[in-house]
């Protein structure tokens, strides 16, 4: 069992102040693998040797050692909301664990993008006459998302999420198109069809999603993106914040590189929203 979990089915054994530590670490995982055990103890109103006693009884030789534990499991990704929650959380717990689980998530998505495969998703981009942004259902909205931002740097681009738009749209792409695939498990049969249309068409497809999955098999680079969350039973909550920080990180690599022509851009968009918005 990972170790927040054997900290949530160890809580009603432990004595009133070990059980206060424990609850420190699972609202604030994050926060206690960077705090000195005198934040710690603080946090739960406790004794500094109360913090080593938990440790100790979580088979851990000290804090040290119990916080390496700890750093590798938010690395693997906190449980889905989230196992730790339960119905007598107040909400300051509930905010907490959410945030908690959404920063371990983008954490790990940005230590999984290797400067050299956003280089290479940047070349791609810069270099394609038209781009356009596939995903469904939820990965529609940050297709649609990817397009209003990618749009404004100069290349024609479009957002498609309708399945048979799909279809035909990555039929008739041209050789120098780019084909953004984004889905958080890369298992849905009509995307991976219309990134293999892409495909046969000459287009190059960048895969927005889990590593190993068969989307990531068909691209022809992958922009990882591996959340530990059960696409079929959950909304993929994390999955959706990592993918839009993802575009993000696009958005201004691109705009980087294609220098002060499309800052300019960027700043002429949004000066033609002034006049919508109240002073």
């Amino acid at each position: 069992m990972a170790l927040l979990g054997r900290i949530q089915a160890l809580l009603p054994e432990l004595p009133p102040s070990e059980r206060r530590v424990a609850e420190v670490v699972l609202h604030r995982p994050v926060e206690v693998v960077s705090a000195p055990i005198s934040q710690i103890a603080a946090w739960a109103e406790v004794s500094q040797p109360t913090v080593i006693r938990f440790c100790r009884r979580l088979k851990c030789a000290g804090l040290p050692g119990f916080k390496l534990r700890l750093a590798g499991d938010l690395g693997a990704g906190i449980p889905f909301v989230h196992a730790r929650l339960t119905p007598g959380d107040d909400l300051g717990s509930l905010i907490g664990k959410v945030f908690d689980h959404a920063g371990a998530g983008l954490a790990r998505g940005r230590d999984a993008l290797r400067p050299e495969v956003l280089a290479r998703a940047v070349d791609l981009l810069d270099g394609a006459s038209r781009i356009e942004c596939y995903g469904l259902g939820n990965s529609g909205v940050t297709a649609q998302d990817a397009q209003m931002k990618l749009f404004r740097l100069g290349t024609p681009t479009l957002a498609c999420t309708d399945v048979q738009m799909q279809r035909v749209a990555a039929t008739l792409l041209p050789p120098d198109a780019v084909a953004l695939c984004i889905s958080n498990s890369g298992r849905t049969r009509p995307l991976l069809e219309v990134a293999q249309l892409a495909r046969d068409a000459g287009a190059t497809v960048i895969a927005l999603t889990r590593s190993g999955s068969p989307l990531a098999e068909v691209a022809d680079l992958l922009l990882p993106a591996d959340v530990q969350e059960d696409p079929e039973v959950y909304a993929p909550m994390v999955a959706r914040l990592v993918h839009l920080t993802l575009i993000d990180v696009l958005t201004v690599a691109l705009a980087l590189r294609k220098g002060p022509e499309a800052v300019g851009r960027m700043e002429a968009a949004k000066a033609s929203l002034k006049p919508t918005r109240e002073p």
